[in-house]
């Protein structure tokens, strides 16, 4: 796929005009699976301000309003967020915005951040810009989690090189994280100490 934003735009409102799920987001036992995962690897903590990036027709964004104050949902396809809005658009505290990262990032700061199955259809320079986006707009007690399907696919990155980008350069926290044969989960925290040396992982939970 091409980086080029309004090729990436095209391409995904596209797609989600020939098929309004097309990951199988309603029926597949794996994304039912997964979503179970995603909010366990959160319980107990409940948020006050989330940003979910690629929300696409917003199955997901509907748990996270489960547990977030206020949710803001992004997609670079205004089709996908049609979709969404028509799942979560009765939720009050849900809001969605067409905007694509790391370019068009909210001007806010939240206490979770939610990458889902988004950060490989990046270059490696933009998971490396959003992760500084990331940091500087979560707060100091906040949460980034990656979500990242680690089978094979047709892009230049795979889920293991997206994640490995996003926590390279800067210190993140895994407090937690979670493996399964097709994909992982980083529950991520700033370390204590902008400058200080990435901390040890600690209470991670291999499944």
């Amino acid at each position: 796929m091409s980086d080029d934003q309004s090729d990436r735009r095209q391409t995904f409102d596209a797609l989600f005009a020939s098929d309004p799920d097309p990951w199988g987001f309603e029926h597949s036992e794996y994304e039912a699976t997964k979503r179970h995962a995603t909010l366990a690897i959160l319980f107990p903590d409940r948020f006050k301000r989330a940003l979910e990036i690629g929300c696409a027709n917003g199955i997901l964004t509907a748990e996270l309003a489960t547990i977030c104050e206020t949710v803001l949902a992004l997609d670079v396809s205004s089709e996908a967020l049609q979709l969404a809005a028509r799942r979560v658009g009765t939720l009050g505290n849900v809001s969605l915005a067409r905007a694509e990262v790391p370019r068009e990032w909210p001007d806010d700061t939240f206490d979770l951040i939610v990458f889902s199955e988004i950060l490989y259809f990046l270059s490696e320079d933009e998971i490396s810009q959003v992760a500084q986006l990331a940091w500087k707009s979560l707060t100091e007690e906040g949460v980034c989690l990656l979500v990242n399907w680690t089978g094979p696919n047709d892009l230049p990155l795979n889920g293991a090189e997206a994640s490995e980008i996003f926590t390279r350069d800067l210190p993140w926290l895994k407090a937690a994280d979670g493996v399964w044969p097709l994909y992982r989960i980083d529950r991520l925290h700033k370390a204590r100490g902008r400058g200080e040396p990435r901390a040890a992982a600690g209470d991670i939970c291999d499944k």
